[in-house]
């Protein structure tokens, strides 16, 4: 127990690893989270939820045969039934001779980190003044602008994450993580031409969050689309926003990701060292960053975090390993393992994609367009996708500019290419980077070509 009472994560981890029995490799990972998520819908609270969640993991390996069990609680009892699982489960399991936990050279692959991603402040900030800033936020944006209609939702959200891991390969890591994020959706227009626009903001403590920023935002993004339209159907520019190149790298993320490697499902098969991109665009997984929420010391396995440059001057450099696919593939590990909480053993993942940003910001950008079709929002991007052909087709609403300015609002139109072509079409690649909660960030793209159908 530490000083509060509450069970020390990696001394609970380091007990689990010392039941190992003889020839076995044996791994704990134990979580604690703490959470708060606010709703106001029609300037009243809609929903409150304060959780937490405790609970761990267990891997055994024995002779190539992996069994995997959790517990939701950290409790002496439930953990040793997951340990006892864990080893029933292996008996049962088909032997993979690549199976196995990281070790101490995986490990020494690249340096320790060292991230400050806990900010204690955060959990001394009551709820009754977290619920009277989404309260005040919606208020606000009521009254922010007279073309607002309504606020469709205004939310604030926080969390504070500890986790912890030890393996009998000698392998101990652990990590303490706060983030907070307040959003809010306003909504302007009459009937079927309701559009509506989206602000936010995120960091690691509460101070961090800049009520009027949101607002602003919100404001902008919904104002500028009022009387939109459907257009005639053409080939244009197009220029993605921030959050509409997030969500693009998000679907792109799978064609870096090893296990789709060697499943022979993925979009970059067999082109390691070849152009998959315009010869300017960069794109990395950098979980060092600490402005990327995602950032983080060490992944899941315990191997420290690395820059993990993807696509350098436009040509594909590799793809992202934990320490099973690098073994299968006869690579080494990127630290790019990934879990899903305590109750999934590891995957690999993405931790913290972007582009590398170049030198326009967005107006430079828009005004060397002359003409072009902003996207401001998508929907349908994952029905709307294939990672392995790289189809893509999605619904799009934004804004017409033409002679390198703001013109006509536009809505319910389909954007189409595919996900090679959109890269090797990336005419800029914009200063703005723009952090967001998950794993990846945004900033503003132009795409020299793609097909928009309309009317």
């Amino acid at each position: 127990m530490n000083d509060e009472g509450q069970v020390d994560l990696l001394d609970l981890c380091e007990r689990v690893v010392a039941s190992a029995e003889q020839g076995e490799h044996i791994e704990a990972y134990a979580v604690r989270t703490r959470e708060t998520d606010i709703e106001v819908f029609n300037a009243n609270v809609e929903s409150l939820s304060i959780a937490g969640i405790d609970g761990v993991g267990v891997r055994v390996v024995r002779d190539g045969r992996q069994g995997f069990a959790w517990a939701g609680s950290l409790a002496e009892s439930f953990v040793r039934d997951a340990v006892a699982d864990a080893r029933d489960n292996a008996k049962f399991a088909e032997p993979d001779e690549f199976n196995g936990l990281a070790t101490a050279a995986d490990v020494a692959s690249a340096p320790k980190v060292e991230l400050d991603l806990w900010r204690e402040e955060l959990l001394a900030v009551d709820t009754d003044t977290k619920v009277e800033f989404a309260l005040t936020l919606d208020a606000t944006l009521r009254a922010a602008d007279p073309r607002l209609r309504a606020v469709e939702s205004a939310s604030y959200g926080d969390g504070a994450v500890e986790t912890a891991l030890a393996s009998s390969n000698g392998v101990t890591a652990s990590l303490r993580r706060t983030i907070c994020s307040a959003s809010a959706v306003a909504l302007a227009g009459v009937a079927e031409a309701t559009m509506s626009g989206y602000g936010f903001a995120v960091g690691r403590h509460f101070a961090d969050l800049d009520l009027d920023a949101i607002v602003a935002m919100a404001v902008e993004r919904t104002v500028r689309l009022l009387g939109a339209a459907p257009i005639s159907s053409r080939r244009t520019a197009v220029i993605f926003d921030p959050l509409v190149t997030s969500s693009f790298l998000g679907v792109l993320s799978s064609a870096f990701n090893a296990e789709s490697m060697l499943k022979g499902r993925c979009l970059f098969q067999d082109r390691v060292g070849e152009q998959v991109a315009a010869s300017h665009v960069q794109i990395i997984d950098d979980p060092t960053n600490l402005k990327m929420m995602g950032a983080s010391p060490h992944d899941s396995e315990g191997v420290a975090c690395r820059s993990n440059q993807l696509v350098k001057d436009g040509v594909l450099q590799g793809f992202l390993h934990n320490t099973y696919t690098a073994r299968r593939a006869g690579s080494k590990t990127t630290a790019s393992a990934v879990r899903g909480g305590f109750k999934t053993t590891t995957g690999v993942g993405i931790k913290a994609l972007s582009f590398e940003p170049g030198n326009k910001n967005p107006e430079q950008i828009i005004e060397m367009s002359q003409e072009a079709f902003y996207v401001q929002s998508v929907s349908g991007i994952h029905s709307g996708t294939n990672p392995i052909s790289g189809d893509f087709s999605v619904g799009a609403t934004g804004v017409l500019v033409r002679g390198g300015e703001f013109a006509d609002p536009v809505r319910e139109v389909t954007i189409a290419s595919t996900l090679p072509r959109m890269l090797t079409d990336i005419v800029e690649v914009g200063s703005d980077i723009t952090y967001l909660p998950g794993s990846t960030a945004g900033l503003t793209l132009l795409i020299s070509d793609m097909t928009l159908s309309g009317t």
